[in-house]
């Protein structure tokens, strides 16, 4: 009888020509390969364990670096979908081994491979890569390339495949995706867009659609710039999922932001969003918090509309929940009644959370069960950034994939001055 030898995975994975990484959910590298650690300058001791983009981030030196967002979403299209993700050739500029500081350019084309756990979702990710800096250069220079003409062969051939792979795709996509899904994909984006958040490195933002939707939902974020060193973060959630869902959504949204910048604190802005939600089929059971963060005075005002309670998560892993100012859901009372509001301070390097129930809530599961879940999770992060915890938080409670709900997140990593101007 032959017997079959057992292959060296970990060998294999070492070997591979092409540079890959292996991620985790939350975007930690969890293992690198030789020729990755070759293309970049880095040894795996200095990548192991590090947050993907803490160990590459965008080039500050080129105004229009958009690797890091492009990858980003790449990935999280792979953690919602669960499909492989090819991506088009891009700029990413990477550090300079032993001078961080300072950057070389590199052009890349990559793809992002998911690896399915025994439940069906994703557990890791393989992100391979393939350096085309020489070709892009050859081509902008339009004369022989210092390198040898097989290699050029070889990388044209690369290029060629890559954008083969992509031109099917993308045809397979229009042929697979009904107009109704392209229509709500625009409509939620167009809906959930916010100016100001851009002018806020410190805060991160996701938005996950119920798993199997339209990749439409009734959860929204916001911010708001308000003067004076203030603004304003919000969450929201409609009941029910797809494009009814999010039209209210959109409507309770735009009133939100629009009544933020004409009244007087997160109770007043509430109270004018209950008074509109009356008048909007599907609102009434709506709910939102909102809390103004005051960078000058490092003060945190709030008021919750049936809402779950933001957590304030301090640096030694303590919390406090802001459940001191709490209503019914918008548009709840037939009267009209004043919405209470609190207030606490924060010291600068806490950081807020928000978040809608589907990060909380699970079937025949006590809500208290799912708030200290929440808590005990956030205190593992305390040294993350904005954009770390947010992925980390999805990652360690397991929802990195989506959920039966659908789940916004909003976190702010909180200084004394909060804008950077």
């Amino acid at each position: 009888m032959r017997v079959t030898p057992q292959i060296d995975y970990p060998g294999v994975f070492a070997a591979l020509p092409s540079p890959c990484l292996v991620l985790g959910t939350d975007l930690v590298i969890t293992a690198a390969n030789q020729a990755f650690c070759e293309v970049t300058g880095r040894s795996r001791a200095e990548l192991l364990g590090q947050y993907l983009f803490d160990a590459f981030p965008d080039n500050p030196a080129d105004p229009e670096a958009d690797g890091v967002e492009t990858l980003k979403e790449s990935l999280h299209r792979v953690l919602s979908t669960g499909q492989t993700d090819h991506m088009a050739l891009q700029k990413y500029d990477i550090p300079v081994p032993d001078n961080p500081e300072v950057f070389k350019e590199r052009w890349w084309t990559a793809i992002n491979v998911p690896v399915l756990g025994p439940d069906g979702r994703v557990a890791w990710i393989i992100h391979r890569s393939e350096d085309m800096t020489d070709v892009v250069r050859a081509h902008r220079t339009a004369h022989q390339s210092a390198f040898s003409p097989g290699r050029e062969a070889a990388m044209e051939a690369e290029l060629y495949a890559r954008a083969r792979q992509l031109q099917q795709l993308n045809e397979e996509l229009r042929q697979a995706h009904a107009r109704e899904r392209r229509v709500a994909v625009a409509l939620q984006e167009a809906m959930l867009h916010s100016p100001d958040l851009a002018r806020h490195p410190n805060i991160a933002v996701r938005y996950l659609p119920a798993t199997g939707s339209l990749n439409v939902c009734g959860d929204w974020y916001d911010a708001v710039d308000l003067p004076a060193d203030r603004f304003t973060v919000a969450v929201g959630d409609v009941v029910g999922h797809g494009l009814s869902a999010a039209t209210v959504m959109g409507r309770l949204r735009s009133a939100l932001s629009a009544a933020t910048r004409t009244v007087h604190g997160p109770a007043q802005a509430l109270e004018v969003l209950g008074l509109y939600a009356r008048s909007v089929e599907g609102a009434l059971a709506a709910t939102a918090v909102q809390v103004l963060v005051d960078g000058h005075s490092c003060l945190l005002v709030y008021s919750s509309a049936g809402h779950p309670p933001p957590v304030l998560l301090h640096p030694d892993g303590s919390w406090d929940l802001l459940d001191q100012a709490t209503d019914p859901p918008l548009g709840a009372r037939p009267e009209h009644i004043p919405r209470p509001q609190a207030n606490t301070s924060y010291t600068p390097g806490d950081t807020l959370v928000l978040y809608t129930d589907g990060l909380i809530e699970r079937r025949g599961e006590d809500i208290d069960t799912g708030l200290a879940r929440l808590t005990s999770t956030l205190a593992t992060c305390t040294e993350f950034g904005a954009e770390h915890l947010a992925d980390a938080l999805l990652a360690r409670l397991g929802l990195a994939s989506g959920a039966n709900d659908d789940i916004a997140i909003v976190v702010v990593r909180l200084d004394r001055t909060t804008r950077p101007y």
